[in-house]
């Protein structure tokens, strides 16, 4: 008879856990150091966006190399953003909604100053020749004051343009009419061709 003080029979060891093949971890081993050994590495994501950086210069002159060729560029935009009145690259006195609407009230009509620089430069000749008959020295210096009046007259009313339309458009403008007077009249005694920033808008154009 079994006695009642005796031990239960011990649980059965569990298995041991089979060891892994040898020829299983030599092929991992290799195909590891396969891909080191050939350089692959996981390719990452690339961040929409940013900018490719540049790979380094070899030396001195290609970096001054492109240095010169990133300045040129950049001058180049800011050339053209200033043509194209970009408010990014404009000056000081082109920026702001009332001088681009100061511009495009000059560049919409014909003005008389573009060709008071004309006259100027033509009685000026007339001055300069001490051989012409009097007659033609009357004539050049009263085309010259005619033109005058007219350039004052004109100028007087762009300015008067420019004030209605800045008050209207723009109520709340902190904007000295006195300096968008001068800044219409400045643009438009020079000629169309050597505006800057470039006239937006064609002649006749309704503002």
């Amino acid at each position: 008879m079994p006695s009642l003080f005796s031990r239960k029979s011990a649980e059965p060891a569990a298995a041991p856990a089979p060891e892994p093949d040898e020829a299983d971890v030599t092929a991992g081993r290799r195909q590891t150091l396969s891909k080191r050994e050939q350089g692959k590495t996981t390719p990452k994501r690339v961040v929409a966006g940013r900018r490719v950086a540049e790979p380094p210069a070899a030396n001195r002159r290609e970096a001054a190399k492109k240095m010169r060729e990133r300045q040129r560029a950049e001058r180049l935009e800011a050339r053209e953003g200033m043509a194209n009145g970009d408010e990014r690259f404009l000056l000081a006195r082109d920026r702001g909604p009332e001088r681009r609407l100061v511009r495009d009230i000059v560049d919409s009509r014909r003005t008389i100053g573009t060709f008071f620089f004309g006259t100027t430069f033509l009685v000026m000749l007339v001055g300069f020749n001490k051989n012409l008959n009097p007659s033609i020295y009357f004539a050049a210096n009263a085309l010259f004051g005619v033109m005058a009046v007219a350039t004052a007259i004109d100028s007087f009313l762009i300015s008067r343009t420019v004030k209605r339309l800045v008050k209207q458009r723009f109520p709340n403008s902190t904007e000295k009419l006195g300096r968008l007077y001068f800044y219409a009249i400045m643009r438009a005694i020079s000629f169309r061709f050597i505006r800057n920033p470039k006239p937006q808008v064609k002649i006749g154009a309704t503002v």
